[in-house]
């Protein structure tokens, strides 16, 4: 006998309930640590994109002008990425084996403890090598959180709960903007004694590893995971008693979740090169955009030498914290309006809309970001329309898969859409080099054009998915014991 499968009306949100009304202190409990868990992550990718260039700058110890800089960071983020991909896939399989609350501890360990370790970095390699190990890390939190979440909020509430799940990610990249707002400015002051702001920033991305000692103490696996891993024990599983969990063999050989999973992965590729291989070098691009003119402005008011590099560069380290927390307002209010427009348009539909507006904001920023003003204008424009499109990840991926594959399944597409999507900042950094070379100070902004082209990928991908508004998380049949 199959387990019931649960009425329309039950899915569908009381016209009178909010989304947050009627959840337990326990579901407030795990939508808040798991949030948490997800936030520090974000703030600890968050200081990387800004410290990445100045670290690079000492680590190679080449003046900022020097086009190593900006190579060796696509390298960086590169490497960065392929340790997320990888992470994401193993703590992914393990999220679906040993249970997702165990799994969501051991990547806030991994992602926080070797954040830190990076302020440590005597050059590039053992800096990328760091950088690996916090993305394996930095991987597996996502799935780990989203499927928690998703497991243990009642239907009607998850989009929005997951919609908050996501947005608040942008929040914590705005913890990491305002830190570095805070610590250029202590250094445009001299007041850091001797302290490096790019170091001082990684040493603060190992506290959350203190928020993996809370979430051991209290923290459950679903009750739809334990099912499952009782059932499965039984070989209660029906069509196949055998069926393993986190099975990645599964998620191919099984024409459902393959396709699933083919559509999830598309999805994932396009926006994740959106953000870390055009969105995020946004930083790169206002150092380049803005430099001369502080330098000139050095100049007029009479700093010479070493007064002046240091000026120039407290007040880069200043912009870009500005800007990196334009981006994440902007994006904090596209995450959440992705889970409004979704009741609204579906999936799919909530997705086509974002993709498009992602193209033009992106597109717009990479052409004219040249005043000041732009930074409060242009940049939150597209942190909003790019950073959506996560949001919907948030919500959709947990809808492609079961109970005994969706840790897997989530991790798989937005982590292996992020390993293929590694070649987004390489293919930055050649271009830049390469192809738009000729146009000196001006190449990041023809590259960053350029690669819009890749969103229309995830345009291509929309008429394949599956549209999963209005119904229950897919579960496969587990047979009741005799």
């Amino acid at each position: 006998m199959a387990t019931p499968t649960p009425s329309p009306s039950a899915l569908q949100p009381d016209a009178n309930l909010k989304w947050y009304e009627g959840l337990s202190r326990y579901q407030w409990f795990v939508l808040i640590v798991a949030t948490l868990a997800w936030l520090f992550d974000t703030m600890d990718q968050q200081f990387f994109n800004l410290a990445r260039k100045p670290a690079m700058i000492d680590l190679l110890n080449v003046a900022p002008t020097d086009p190593l800089v900006d190579q060796y960071a696509g390298y960086a983020t590169s490497i960065f990425l392929t340790g997320w991909a990888i992470g994401g896939i193993l703590f992914g399989v393990l999220g679906d084996k040993i249970g997702r609350a165990r799994t969501l501890v051991l990547t806030v360990l991994t992602y926080s403890l070797c954040t830190g370790l990076s302020a440590f970095s005597l050059g590039f390699w053992d800096f990328a090598f760091y950088r690996f190990i916090t993305g394996l890390g930095v991987g597996g939190a996502f799935a780990a959180g989203v499927t928690l979440v998703a497991e243990v909020m009642p239907d009607r509430s998850r989009p929005k709960a997951l919609g908050t799940f996501q947005a608040f990610s942008a929040l914590g990249n705005m913890i990491a903007a305002f830190t570095t707002i805070g610590l250029g400015t202590l250094a445009l002051f001299s007041l850091l004694q001797g302290g490096v702001p790019w170091r001082i920033m990684f040493l603060v991305g190992a506290l959350p590893a203190l928020l993996a000692v809370f979430i051991m103490r209290r923290l459950e696996e679903p009750q739809r995971w334990r099912d499952m891993a009782k059932a499965r024990a039984e070989g209660r599983l029906a069509g196949d008693p055998q069926a393993q969990a986190g099975s990645i063999v599964d998620l191919f050989s099984i024409p459902r979740w393959r396709h699933n999973t083919l559509v999830g992965l598309a999805l994932a590729f396009a926006g994740v090169v959106a953000v870390w291989g055009i969105g995020f070098f946004s930083f790169d691009l206002a150092r380049n955009v803005y430099r001369p003119q502080l330098l000139a402005y050095a100049k007029s008011i009479g700093l010479e030498a070493e007064a002046q590099t240091k000026y120039v560069n407290d007040w880069l380290t200043i912009y870009t914290g500005v800007i990196s927390a334009m981006q994440n307002l902007g994006a904090f209010f596209g995450i959440y309006s992705f889970a409004v427009v979704t009741t609204r348009l579906g999936r799919r539909g909530a997705f086509a809309l974002f993709f498009l507006l992602a193209i033009i904001t992106t597109m717009m920023v990479f052409a004219f970001l040249g005043e000041v003003w732009h930074i409060f204008t242009l940049i939150p424009l597209m942190g909003f329309c790019q950073l959506a499109l996560f949001g919907g990840y948030a919500i959709y991926f947990p809808e492609l898969f079961p109970t005994r594959l969706r840790s897997t399944g989530v991790s798989f597409c937005y982590n292996v859409g992020r390993l293929v999507a590694a070649i987004g900042p390489f293919m930055l950094g050649y271009l830049s080099n390469n192809v738009y070379g000729w146009a000196g100070a001006d190449a990041l902004r023809y590259s960053g054009m350029t690669m819009c082209a890749f969103l229309l990928i995830g345009l291509a991908t929309l008429p394949f998915a599956p549209e999963t508004q209005g119904q229950p998380l897919p579960e496969e049949e587990i047979k009741l014991s005799s």
